[in-house]
């Protein structure tokens, strides 16, 4: 007997977006699709906590803030496969290629990190790594750590929007591609915008100038205006998304999520 559309969903999500073991979804179709990239964001958000909380922890014993953010990226990569890094990794390289498209996603697929993809990596975990180690600084910070980290995870509403093709007929890409209505979508991107601007405010509450209420909405629009920009990019050049790509969209919309939250 199947589980509901719901269910599979969840399970698909926590199944392909941590390295966390899980029962497998019964079954895997448009629904259970639609379902778990629409709630990607939330069923990860117990381990981002988690892990925000051990980088708060750390922050507290007295850990150096830059280190306890770079410990905290790493954990965070340790618990998930590291499958968004390195999909950035491998969106870089094949994007940075500048061959047609049939080659670039066969760069891409090799799975191989070449110095753009390298260096994207340094620079986008590392900076992560700084901006989580201040957060952190804060008291309750790691809430916010935690928040910011699981809606890196709503990139996926904008991957995955009916109208966007997959670059190719077969991997992660594929199966996800147009599962996502926009306007689900939508009501997605705006819960993930109220609650982390809810939880902004009180933090800035319980500590008077701590951060700025405002900040959590900045970052949400300045990672999304980052997650449209590489997507845009990839389907102008590749023609649709790959699995990679969607990867390398949750890290866009992370590290803009935690910009925004440095400016406040």
């Amino acid at each position: 007997m199947s589980a509901p559309a719901w269910l599979d969903g969840v399970r698909l999500a926590w199944g392909t977006l941590t390295a966390v073991p899980g029962p497998p979804p019964s079954t895997v179709d448009s629904r259970v699709a639609r379902a778990a990239m629409l709630g990607a964001w939330l069923i990860v958000t117990p381990l981002s906590l988690f892990v925000a909380g051990v980088g708060g922890a750390l922050t507290a014993l007295g850990v150096p803030a830059l280190a306890s953010g770079l410990l905290t990226v790493g954990l965070l990569q340790l618990l998930t496969n590291g499958i968004h890094a390195d999909g950035l990794a491998d969106t870089l390289d094949g994007l940075g290629s500048g061959r047609r498209p049939e080659r670039s996603l066969e760069i891409m697929r090799r799975g191989d990190v070449g110095p753009l993809g390298a260096t994207g990596l340094v620079i986008v975990l590392g900076t992560q790594g700084v901006l989580l180690g201040e957060l952190m600084i804060l008291p309750h910070g790691w809430l916010l750590a935690g928040l910011a980290l699981a809606a890196g995870r709503l990139a996926t509403v904008f991957g995955c929007a009916r109208g966007v093709p997959a670059a190719r007929a077969d991997g992660l890409g594929q199966a996800m591609a147009g599962s996502v209505p926009r306007a689900a979508g939508a009501v997605s991107w705006l819960l993930a915008a109220v609650l982390g601007t809810g939880l902004t405010w009180l933090v800035g509450t319980l500590t008077p100038e701590s951060i700025a209420w405002w900040s959590w909405p900045a970052g949400m629009v300045i990672g999304s205006a980052g997650v449209i920009w590489v997507l845009r990019t990839a389907v102008r050049r590749l023609g649709g998304i790959t699995g990679d790509i969607l990867g390398a969209l949750v890290e866009a919309m992370v590290l803009g999520v935690l910009l925004g939250l440095a400016l406040g």
